[in-house]
């Protein structure tokens, strides 16, 4: 059970690190325990399902809004790694530059108790984070 990303012509284990306060907030670093060329990786490996995650979360606080989105986004992307079989990877397809996911919001002015103006805070995630669950092949 793993999680994989394409650098270039090489397939490399990747952990999560999803963090509010960065330019990519919805990004992988490299784990160094799995590496394999990738033309290799797709004759070894078969795809057999596509997920699309995305998140959304609310708040008054843009920050607190932001991390309920990402811990969300994380939270669903750790199920699908946890219900991988023993000859599966979850491979990250969304391509920077291309269609990779990023975190967008919304701010409107609310009433709250006939007088008072506050912020509050929609984010979503869009595009969605395209995975792929890869098999390695039989025989």
């Amino acid at each position: 059970m793993m999680i994989v990303r394409q650098y270039g012509a090489v397939i490399h284990s990747v952990e999560p690190s999803f963090d509010a306060r960065a330019m990519t907030e919805i990004g992988f670093r490299r784990a160094g325990t799995f590496s394999m060329p990738a033309a290799e990786f797709f004759e070894v490996f078969e795809r057999v399902t596509e997920h699309a995650l995305t998140a959304s979360a609310e708040g008054d606080v843009k920050d607190a809004a932001e991390q309920a989105l990402l811990a969300s986004l994380l939270e669903d992307l750790r199920a699908l790694e946890a219900r991988l079989g023993p000859d599966e990877v979850l491979l990250v397809e969304s391509r920077p530059g291309h269609d990779y996911p990023k975190t967008r919001d919304r701010t409107r002015t609310v009433v709250v108790g006939g007088i008072e103006n506050r912020l509050h805070f929609s984010w979503t995630v869009e595009p969605p984070l395209r995975l792929g669950v890869y098999r390695r092949r039989r025989g």
